[in-house]
């Protein structure tokens, strides 16, 4: 199994990172009673400070699985995040924002492909909207205030998007992010962009599941596994605890697996 990540980087950040995410988290199962639709946000210095009104609900009766994909740093992550929230119903790790032929773990790594590691998620808008979907993304999935970066991992191939594939979609994601902005829910602005997805393209096989079928990776336990955490205590509603795994086929599509992934 290829190990992607800086070892040394991820040990000296272990304890600190680990630190601030356990307080976000112990913070957050504060908040169980939460009313909705209200998003709990965190400021750079991990405070919880307060509600937001969460974005239009997409859901209506008799509307088929929709797509988006999000980037917010390693796909590992992303991709682990979504297959915990009830109402997903498949995900796909793999590269957006470049061209295909360079849509390669090796090529997108050296930063100059256009690339962002990205994850396809498919979703039932009667169980889960695109509104919650990005409720999530915000609170959980990523520091959105980070540019080119998430973590210990630096470069373009990092940086933030919401790779949107209806105009609808487009709407309320730059509304929504407008909204965060104008409220100061975060200490930064937000740096995610809104983009429209032309050219996904699924990763390779050996990154599809990966948290799933390598939970004891040193990278997992140290940046990925306390955000599961965070996303149990604050969506408590849209926590699922078996993941929804899939492997890529043909680009473009989506396939349920019935393997566990596991090791």
């Amino acid at each position: 199994m290829m190990i992607r990540k800086n070892v040394l980087g991820v040990a000296l950040a272990t304890f600190s990172l680990y630190g601030i995410l356990h307080q976000v988290t112990s913070r957050a199962s504060a908040y169980p009673t939460l009313p909705e639709p209200v998003i709990v946000a965190k400021t750079g210095n991990d405070k919880p400070i307060g509600q937001m009104t969460a974005p239009p609900d997409d859901s209506r009766p008799g509307m088929t699985p929709s797509s988006v994909v999000f980037a917010g740093g390693c796909f590992w992550g992303v991709q682990s995040i979504f297959q915990h929230v009830r109402g997903v119903t498949a995900t796909r790790a793999g590269y957006d924002g470049g061209a295909r032929d360079t849509a390669q773990y090796e090529r997108v790594s050296e930063g100059d492909t256009g690339h962002a590691e990205s994850v396809e998620v498919e979703y039932d808008p009667t169980l889960v909207s695109f509104g919650t979907l990005m409720r999530i993304f915000f609170t959980v999935a990523l520091d959105p205030t980070q540019i080119d970066q998430q973590f210990p991992d630096t470069g373009p191939q990092y940086r933030s998007v919401i790779f949107t594939r209806t105009a609808q979609q487009a709407r309320v994601a730059e509304a929504y992010i407008a909204q965060l902005d104008a409220a100061h829910i975060f200490a930064q602005p937000i740096a995610t962009h809104v983009q429209p997805d032309k050219a996904f393209s699924g990763a390779e096989r050996e990154h599809q599941n990966f948290a799933a079928r390598y939970p004891h990776n040193i990278y997992i336990e140290t940046y990925d596994a306390p955000r599961l955490d965070a996303l149990r205590a604050s969506f408590p509603a849209s926590w699922r605890t078996e993941p929804v795994l899939a492997l890529s086929t043909a680009p473009g599509s989506l396939r349920m697996s019935n393997d566990s992934g596991r090791k």
